[in-house]
């Protein structure tokens, strides 16, 4: 997007300039104002989102820490702000009317899509926007990006009944966008996350790697990234990899999966104390995800807590695309484990509590 330069946005700093000539002096259509205090060692920043068309306020922020490290506050702060705006300016941008839609509009509005709460409906919604963006922009390596992700999560998601479809084309989707923009972190996610649910997770993670060095503030980046080093065995990773998401991104509309990870790393580590309360913050953000309810089965089964572990494995099966909840064996037969140390840690822990819940062997 196009920002004017900080030296002439400061030239208003001293100024009670109306929002409304702002916007229209500099082009622009939001402003980002705010200030810094700071008292003894301690530093206070404010920042809100203005609509200079609308003089409507549409995002707030308050952030308090230490001055210690100032360089570190200011990555934080930086991060947490451009991660928020980019949710604000999608949904906002999105809702506009628009009589001829192009390429541009249908990915604002797939982005938007992806704000809404994780469903099957959701899911389809955000898939066909991206299509109609490639419809219109065959080149276009954000449409293909972000289509590769959104088939991929789905599957992830397991809110699909035709996985094999769905898994059929994104790698060559992540693939072409790549080839066309080697530096673009969106399209390198979108491979990390393709590779995901191809259960290729070694691979998937110098792709979360690269798509982090270039932008350092993907919260998304960082999630996946914790989900492949929670499969490929080190889940002593995962929790400050998504703790990390959490700061940078604390009203992300996946946060829900923030919160999983480290659940289930908790869970993994035989911690169903500690796994329980991000679990249930879990559930709270991402109700519809049939694995949250069976992570918090699990937890309760350990804890000798049946009948919540029965409750919730109920409501698992319910909204489950397939019936692998149905035994442990079938669990072996269709689940992905990632390498044998998760496996083994899985048995002693998941399907130790799984088989509390109720699930049956065969």
């Amino acid at each position: 997007m196009f920002v004017t330069s900080r030296d002439t946005a400061l030239t208003y700093r001293n100024e009670p300039v109306a929002t409304r000539r702002i916007g229209r002096e500099l082009g622009v259509r939001y402003v980002l104002n705010g200030s810094v205090q700071r008292s003894g060692k301690q530093v206070r920043v404010t920042a809100r989102l203005i609509d200079t068309a609308t003089d409507a306020h549409l995002w707030a922020e308050r952030f308090d820490q230490s001055i210690g490290e100032l360089f570190a506050l200011q990555n934080e702060i930086t991060g947490r702000i451009t991660n928020a705006l980019g949710v604000e300016l999608i949904a906002a941008e999105a809702a506009r009317p628009a009589d001829d839609r192009d390429p541009l509009d249908y990915i604002l509005r797939g982005r938007a899509a992806g704000l809404k709460p994780v469903s099957r409906e959701t899911h389809a919604e955000r898939i066909g926007m991206f299509e109609h963006a490639l419809t219109l922009d065959p080149r276009s390596t954000e449409a293909q990006s972000l289509l590769a992700d959104a088939l991929a999560h789905r599957v992830l998601d397991r809110l699909t009944d035709a996985a094999v479809a769905d898994m059929a084309h994104p790698e060559a989707l992540a693939d072409r966008a790549l080839a066309a923009s080697p530096r673009s972190p969106t399209a390198h996610l979108a491979k990390g996350i393709v590779l995901r649910a191809l259960d290729r997770c070694e691979e998937a993670i110098p792709e979360c790697e690269t798509a982090l060095a270039i932008n350092p503030n993907s919260a998304s980046a960082l999630d996946n990234l914790a989900d492949c080093k929670l499969l490929t065995g080190s889940p002593e990773e995962v929790i400050p990899l998504a703790e990390q998401a959490i700061r940078l991104s604390p009203r992300d509309p996946r946060i829900g999966y923030f919160y999983i990870r480290i659940g289930h790393a908790h869970l993994l580590q035989s911690c169903p104390d500690e796994a329980i309360p991000w679990l249930e913050r879990a559930r709270g953000a991402i109700p519809e995800i049939p694995f949250v309810h069976a992570l918090l089965a699990s937890a309760h089964g350990l804890k000798g807590d049946i009948e919540r572990a029965a409750a919730e494995l109920a409501k698992t099966r319910r909204l489950a695309a397939d019936n692998r909840w149905s035994s442990i064996a079938h669990w072996n037969a269709v689940g992905y484990f990632g390498v044998p140390k998760v496996r083994t840690l899985m048995e002693a822990t998941y399907f130790a509590g799984l088989r509390k819940a109720g699930v049956p062997e065969e």
